[in-house]
């Protein structure tokens, strides 16, 4: 055996004492640091599905009998239009694009399609399963049913064009819920769950995920299993990120470190 040989073999052997035997110890996804910059009142009425912000108005849907969707002066937390869902419909997640507004309901098999600028019905669309979140990377819309896989929609004929699963250290992460497009990346709320993950949207790793624990509120009488972390809107002009949760009475602008 030659000196280059035996010195790798030492390598090799080191390395494998080192994580037991076996391949090397898999890198855990890493969790990003963040500030709050600012608290805004928010609903505390709300049970928050989805969450966008457009042209300087945040928009918001909610769950519950009667579901709504709503325009939301984000200073204010007045709200500027809403349009109640008819009572047998449990919202869910949306989206605009093209100047439309997509939202989903839960175990309905039913999305509906809106005007914007003024909450008018344009018509409806169908999917399996259950319909839990959605948002756009500007040419399609991506949702999420809960499981671990994102799912893309042709937003013309609403027809699904393709999927991703969505892994976490190469284990299946499922319980997607709200979802936000965000310079490249899908981030996403998880059921349940005080972390935000960072999702790639081609291969479905998730690239870091942002523990927001610390924002929960705690003195505001809210059902820890119930009344949890949903909601992530992305001022792209302003480059402002809001969180937010089930009828939390406060919504979070933060900044990632």
């Amino acid at each position: 055996m030659t000196r280059l040989s035996s010195r790798l073999a030492g390598l090799v052997s080191g390395l494998l004492l080192a994580t037991g035997g076996g391949l090397p110890a898999r890198a855990e996804v890493p969790v990003q640091a963040y500030e709050v910059v600012r608290a805004y009142p928010h609903d505390k009425t709300a049970f928050t599905e989805g969450l966008f912000f457009h042209d300087g108005a945040l928009y918001e849907s909610t769950g519950l009998y009667p579901s709504f969707i709503r325009q939301v002066q984000l200073e204010t937390g007045e709200v500027v239009r809403q349009r109640d869902l008819p009572t047998v419909y449990f919202g869910e997640g949306m989206t605009t694009l093209n100047g439309k507004l997509y939202s989903l309901t839960w175990r309905n098999h039913i999305g509906f399609i809106w005007k914007l600028d003024d909450f008018s019905p344009l018509g409806g669309f169908s999917y399996p399963g259950e319909g839990w979140a959605l948002t756009t990377d500007g040419r399609r819309l991506i949702m999420s049913d809960g499981t671990d896989q994102l799912r893309f929609l042709d937003p013309d004929t609403l027809a699904e064009t393709g999927r991703v699963s969505v892994t976490a250290d190469g284990e299946p992460l499922d319980q997607i819920n709200e979802l936000e497009w965000i310079d490249g990346e899908v981030f996403a709320n998880l059921w349940q769950d005080n972390r935000i993950a960072r999702i790639d949207p081609e291969t479905g790793v998730v690239k870091a995920f942002i523990d927001l624990t610390a924002l929960v509120p705690q003195d505001a009488g809210l059902d820890p299993n119930d009344d949890v972390l949903n909601g992530i809107a992305w001022d792209a002009g302003g480059k402002r990120l809001f969180v937010t949760g089930k009828r939390w009475p406060q919504l979070f602008e933060i900044k990632l470190r």
